[in-house]
């Protein structure tokens, strides 16, 4: 690995990347064996974490078809959208949603991916096929199969916990992770939680799970018995220290409380569950243990960011809120991946991100490694990635015209 001496930075101190790692943060360093990067007076920061996404989506704005029925509430936009696209999906179409949603992440400074996979009709290595287009491109990532029961059964949610399984067993990329997922507890007979327990307890692996994005999942467990879904997966021994909780708009504040004691992590989505109509999660503010994330929309953080702050001003709540995420997602990470990752310091990871004096993008380092260089891909074509794109999607809208809701 090149060991890298970045120069001319906007405090005027030098910064030395060595091993993965920031070792020197000074003036006055001598480049040594080190190749120089010149900043050209750009400020160094933490690259940024999108702690909740779904890579498979990233062909999604490239035309996406609408369904055939416009869907009134939000099961019927995964079933009509969502879970669609999801079983249309093969190796093909999801290593270019992948390589396409990841190349512009990195593009735009976030270079953490907090991913969350379905593809029913391809499970079995599908998250080799995401792994390795994080690899190629230099992305950091905690990656998951949501197991589900809403297309086989058991035996399907079986099938996605294997594959979880199958991948933290034989994974040796350091800077990839995987988790044990489930989709929902809507989705899934408390055999498959159980198991997934089990796993989660046998792998040292924390759980990856949507929880109450929409009330037809605290609806469902509640006629199950339980107080709401994450009493439910707690209760099934599903969700230990470090596991993350998507959404949790309909958690009120006694189970957000809950998620805090726990040691959970909750991930804030605020343009998907705007867009989905399902409402803004104002008890969040009852943990300080919640991250951002985008739930597939484009890894640009600070579009996110500026969404929270005006859906928050909107509902009433406390704006700050915006500014506070990102410490949640570097805090994440710091945990799963037992390194530091912000504030900028000795020691610390070296994911980092150098903008111009006007803020843009203009090189990203994660784990050391240059994955962008005077904003453009250091070891990709992305119009090449662009253009596979192009074809998958054509190819993917095809397929899921021939799939019904």
């Amino acid at each position: 690995m090149t060991d890298w001496l970045l120069s001319h930075t906007a405090d005027g101190r030098a910064l030395r990347i060595r091993a993965g790692r920031v070792v020197e943060h000074a003036n006055g360093l001598s480049p040594g064996d080190a190749a120089v990067l010149d900043c050209h007076g750009g400020s160094v920061e933490p690259g940024r974490v999108n702690a909740h996404t779904h890579l498979y989506s990233g062909l999604a704005p490239l035309g996406m078809p609408a369904p055939r029925l416009a869907p009134e509430n939000f099961v019927q936009i995964l079933e009509r959208i969502w879970w669609r696209l999801d079983r249309a999906l093969d190796a093909q179409s999801l290593r270019a949603a992948a390589r396409l949603y990841i190349a512009n992440a990195l593009l735009a400074g976030t270079t953490t991916l907090v991913d969350h996979h379905e593809s029913p009709h391809f499970v079995a290595g599908s998250l080799d096929v995401l792994a390795d287009a994080c690899a190629e491109l230099g992305c950091r990532a905690l990656l998951t199969f949501g197991a589900t029961e809403r297309n086989g059964g058991q035996a399907e949610g079986q099938a996605g916990l294997a594959e979880c399984r199958r991948f933290i067993e034989h994974n040796t990329r350091t800077e990839l992770r995987g988790l044990i997922g489930l989709h929902a507890s809507f989705t899934v007979s408390d055999a498959t939680i159980t198991t997934a327990a089990r796993l989660c307890q046998e792998l040292s692996a924390p759980m990856h799970v949507h929880v109450a994005e929409d009330l037809a999942d605290v609806d469902d467990a509640r006629r199950r018995g339980y107080r709401d879904p994450l009493d439910r997966l707690l209760r099934l021994s599903a969700l230990p220290p470090g596991s993350i909780v998507a959404h949790g708009v309909h958690l009120d504040e006694a189970a957000v409380r809950r998620c805090a004691d726990e040691g959970l992590w909750l991930v804030q989505n605020p343009r998907s569950n705007h867009g989905n109509r399902v409402g803004y999660p104002r008890s969040l503010r009852y943990s300080s243990r919640v991250a951002l994330g985008t739930d597939g929309y484009p890894a640009v953080m600070s579009d996110e960011e500026a969404a929270l702050t005006l859906y928050a001003r909107e509902a009433g709540d406390d704006a700050s809120c915006a500014a506070e995420r990102p410490n949640a997602g570097w805090s994440l990470l710091r945990q799963h991946f037992a390194l530091p990752f912000a504030p900028l310091e000795v020691g610390s990871a070296a994911d980092l991100v150098v903008r111009d004096g006007q803020g843009a993008v203009r090189h990203v380092f994660v784990a050391g490694r240059l994955v962008v260089r005077d904003g453009a891909l250091a070891g990709a074509d992305l119009l090449a990635i662009r253009r596979e794109a192009e074809a998958e999607a054509q190819r993917l809208w095809q397929l899921m015209a021939t799939i019904d809701p």
